[in-house]
């Protein structure tokens, strides 16, 4: 006697969520993004790839290592970079999707289920992001994103985008949209795609130590015909700037990526002049703004 088994329709089928965190010296916030990871019955995995920490915060670490199978910790690589360590711990994940969240960021029950809902009916490559939220549950900055061109970050990164007329590549100040949409850039704090984009996209360029590798796998995922989403009911309270690092060698890692970036996607000779003119301006509102900090405050902590 023959037996036809019907396939269940794929949003019924329970989707394997990895969860891969970098964290360098983040402080007590690292804690709490893990608990909320591991209370979410969604999350088949939760890798932690341990770039440097103190002491206490790794022996709380292996604590949890001991009592929970699902956690995974790499140590012993030193501080390789963001990109690098993100690719590093999808490469040990096991899921069909991949969360990369930030260790300061603390999840909603749910959210990474409703991110890969969204992706399950994008073109690959896909990437989609979450609904980045200060402790006060206002949308933060950089959450969704306009295209990022030279002139762009000139006008963003100065009080031109104040001005009648300009506009900032960021889009916080919009009316939040009521159901997923899409759009050029969201946030490497919160950032979903399924393993088969992952390995179209061979995941972000290691060549970018810190920031910027956001925008370039959103970049490359436009140009291979895939799409970029955000899911506004995706939510997640990030409280970002935890880490303990110097803000002028995070700012500086900053600027060299936007000029690799913007060198890398202009192909004319002249955007390529424009790049280079403009630089002394992204200098002076990135480096300016760091060094200012810097005096009040020489470590993000």
């Amino acid at each position: 006697m023959t037996t036809n088994v019907v396939p269940l329709p794929v949003h019924h089928i329970k989707k394997r969520i990895s969860v891969v965190m970098v964290s360098y010296y983040t402080g007590p916030s690292l804690m709490e993004s893990v608990s909320a990871m591991l209370a979410d019955t969604d999350i088949l995995e939760l890798i932690i790839v341990d770039n440097g920490n103190t002491i206490s915060a790794r022996q709380r670490l292996w604590a949890l290592v001991e009592n929970n199978n699902r956690v995974k910790i790499v140590q012993g690589h030193d501080n390789v970079g963001f990109g690098r360590a993100c690719n590093y711990g999808a490469r040990l994940s096991k899921g069909d999707y991949v969360l990369f969240l930030n260790p300061d960021a603390v999840t909603e029950q749910g959210t990474a289920m409703r991110m890969a809902d969204c992706g399950e009916g994008l073109t690959v490559p896909w990437i989609v992001g979450g609904n980045l939220q200060t402790v006060d549950g206002l949308e933060q900055r950089g959450a969704r994103r306009a295209a990022l061109t030279p002139m762009a970050a000139v006008i963003s990164f100065t009080p031109l985008h104040k001005l009648p007329g300009f506009k900032s590549i960021h889009l916080e100040n919009l009316p939040l949209p009521k159901k997923p949409v899409e759009i050029p850039i969201v946030s490497g704090a919160c950032l979903m795609m399924d393993r088969e984009s992952f390995d179209i996209l061979g995941g972000f360029d290691e060549r970018y130590f810190l920031h910027v590798e956001d925008i370039d796998i959103c970049r490359r995922v436009k140009l291979l015909g895939g799409d970029v989403f955000f899911v506004p009911d995706a939510k997640v309270m990030h409280y970002g700037s935890t880490s303990k690092a110097r803000i002028v060698k995070v700012e500086r890692s900053k600027l060299r990526g936007f000029i690799r970036y913007f060198w890398e996607y202009t192909s004319h000779w002249w955007s390529k002049t424009l790049l280079v003119l403009s630089i002394p301006f992204m200098y002076i509102a990135i480096m300016g703004r760091a060094w200012w900090l810097s005096v009040r405050k020489p470590w993000i902590e």
